[in-house]
């Protein structure tokens, strides 16, 4: 086998270039779609017109009523790195438009024939300008833009060979109007195909246009995100926007759209924020839907990244990520009060106005707490959860950790006091103090708490619905670095291997932290002295082999630091209430108390609902009432 002779070094033509820059810009038709109808947003455009034929390979005209473009400068708009958004490297980093490289159209024209007819608003005609000849001459047309692409890689046949169907094209060509459409509600679009409307977006709201993006039924449980943070020495930064409840995952990742400054992204680090979001109420591999828009000052975001301008790069990575992941957190932790007493009728959400109280906090003000029942083994001791500092963090944290107050108020907002309400006093509360997971009535077959509320009947998995509140009050205790502790008055004192032992020797501030008191008793046995507070009644042994193992798995004091929270859903999961136990009025009934004030409490760690209502009218059509 002979080597091949050495090249020389040369300038690559032109031509050559443009073709290598339109590997990178231009896939599909669709993406000639996206770049063209960018341009029109950017200049102006409220009215949108795309036409296609044999799915955009044929033919793509981009049709606007934007501002036009100079019959001077018409001869530049197919030059590589040709651009009027741009001069200099400061307005490079704090670009504000969707283009700015200058590549687009020159890639286009070195794949495809390409012909612009464009008019200012104060021009007599338009002018036309064609890649083939490159002549710039009087035409007729309308103020605005219309560009027209005609037989996309033509030039490359090669990268012909890999496109889809005519249908498939077609597809990804709506597609991408629908999410550039998504975040420019003011501007209409139209879609035809050989002479056919296939998709027809008048100008209207943010929701409707959000709509079109997310499955069906995604409205019916979403939750509003609505969070901003004023500026500082970082800059202004707000998300809104809606995510889906857990129990809505899917199977696969394509409702997931987020938009940063109105252009439609697929960062790693957004991504990642919003699945740390969800990691206390989605497991294994179900996908999260939601439709998100973040504004942030374009000085701390380098659009500047890829070709395609599908990624980003942030100043302060570090600090969206926590603010984008605290954001969607507390919109999951919190539901509004006619989500409260009925997630599956709750009406769609509507697109929230920057910034708004929080509903939750209004709801659970509202309800005026009842001297608790004595003696109940229902009412564990909150610790209280220290006031943020006053740092760029810490007032991200005040706003989105689920406090109503001010870091600079310096008090925490108590707790409502759980109760306990015997099934006499039912009838006679009236429907309107009700509370909102109403009161129990009876227990269904050792594993459901049966209450009524004014809606109609409740239907609670208690097992699921404790596991979640237990799991919610020892967060909130690690979070205080003060965790309320129960210390026994007789130790519990059980055998156990060498590995335990010496789990529990190598990590005991860790156990400390949690509110475990656990300390070698003699040859293999060790001795439990202490236990968080909410986890008073557990099965000692089985919970203390169960968090020594999740200790072994996560290693170090930094991995255990990272699966807090899994080793936290483990110690909840040994200390809620098991089937079959039966349960008194006073503890089902604080119980749900509980539920009412405990964030997340709608589904289980595991993203299981806790509980369902079945309202009156469900039991007016089971029984045919007023047919």
């Amino acid at each position: 086998m002979t080597d091949s002779p050495a090249r020389a070094i040369q300038v690559l033509p032109d031509v050559l270039i443009s073709q290598i820059a339109a590997g990178e810009v231009v896939e599909r038709p669709a993406s000639v779609v996206k770049e063209l109808i960018e341009n029109s947003l950017d200049a102006g455009a409220r009215r949108i017109e795309v036409r296609l034929q044999g799915g955009g390979v044929r033919r793509i005209a981009v049709s606007d009523d934007g501002g036009g473009i100079p019959a001077d400068q018409l001869g530049l708009a197919l030059r590589r790195h040709a651009t009027s958004k741009i001069a200099s490297l400061d307005d490079l980093e704090r670009v504000g438009t969707l283009g700015f490289r200058g590549e687009a159209l020159a890639a286009i024209a070195s794949v495809a024939g390409v012909t612009i007819v464009s008019r200012t608003p104060d021009a007599d005609h338009a002018w036309r300008l064609d890649s083939v000849d490159g002549l710039v001459e009087p035409a007729a047309g309308n103020p605005g833009t219309r560009i027209e692409v005609r037989d996309l890689f033509h030039a490359t046949p090669a990268r012909r060979k890999f496109l889809r169907s005519e249908a498939t094209e077609l597809a990804h060509c709506v597609t991408i109007v629908e999410r550039v459409a998504a975040a420019h509600p003011g501007v209409s679009f139209q879609v035809w195909h050989d002479a056919r409307r296939v998709l027809d977006a008048p100008a209207g709201s943010l929701r409707d246009r959000a709509a079109v993006l997310m499955p069906q039924g995604f409205a019916a449980g979403a939750r509003a995100v609505d969070a901003a943070v004023e500026p500082d020495g970082s800059g202004a930064i707000a998300l809104r926007g809606w995510v889906g409840a857990p129990t809505a995952a899917r199977a696969r990742g394509d409702a997931q759209f987020f938009y940063v400054n109105d252009r439609y992204v697929r960062d790693k680090l957004l991504t990642h924020a919003l699945r740390a979001a969800y990691a206390d109420v989605l497991h294994g591999s179900s996908q999260p839907a939601y439709c998100l828009y973040l504004r942030i000052d374009p000085t701390a975001v380098d659009v500047n990244v890829h070709p395609a301008k599908s990624e980003v790069r942030f100043r302060d990575g570090s600090a969206v990520h926590e603010f984008v992941r605290k954001a969607v957190e507390r919109a999951l932790a919190s539901s509004d009060a006619a989500a409260i007493r009925n997630p599956t009728t709750a009406a769609p959400p509507r697109a929230p106005e920057l910034p708004t109280p929080r509903q939750a906090d209004l709801a659970l003000a509202l309800q005026a707490p009842t001297p608790p029942a004595a003696g109940s083994a229902w009412l564990p001791p909150r610790a209280a959860v220290p006031a943020p500092s006053a740092s760029m963090r810490a007032r991200i944290d005040a706003m989105l950790a689920g406090s109503g107050r001010s870091a600079a108020d310096g008090t925490s907002e108590p707790a409502p006091v759980a109760y306990a309400v015997p099934v006499e006093c039912c009838a006679a509360e009236p429907a309107a103090l009700a509370p909102p997971l109403g009161y129990a009535i009876a227990q269904l077959g050792g594993v459901y708490v049966l209450a009524r509320n004014d809606r109609g009947l409740v239907i609670v998995d208690m097992h699921a619905a404790h596991e979640r509140v237990v799991y919610e009050e020892l967060k909130q205790s690690w979070n205080a670095d003060a965790p309320a502790r129960q210390e026994l008055l007789i130790p519990h004192v059980f055998r156990a291997d060498p590995l335990d032992i010496a789990t529990a020797q190598d990590h005991a501030d860790a156990l400390a932290r949690m509110g475990l008191d656990l300390h070698p008793a003699g040859p293999g046995q060790l001795a439990l002295r202490a236990v968080p507070a909410p986890l008073s009644d557990a099965d000692a042994p089985a919970l203390v082999r169960g968090v020594l193992a999740q200790l072994r798995e996560t290693g170090s004091e930094r991995s255990l630091t990272e699966h807090r929270d899994e080793l936290l859903a483990t110690m909840a999961c040994h200390a809620a209430v098991r089937a079959n136990r039966s349960l008194t009025l006073d503890e089902m009934n604080a119980l749900l108390r509980r539920m009412e004030r405990t964030e997340r409490a709608d589904q289980c760690n595991h993203g299981r609902p806790t509980w369902v209502l079945v309202g009156m009218e469900d039991l007016d059509r089971m029984f045919l009432r007023g047919r």
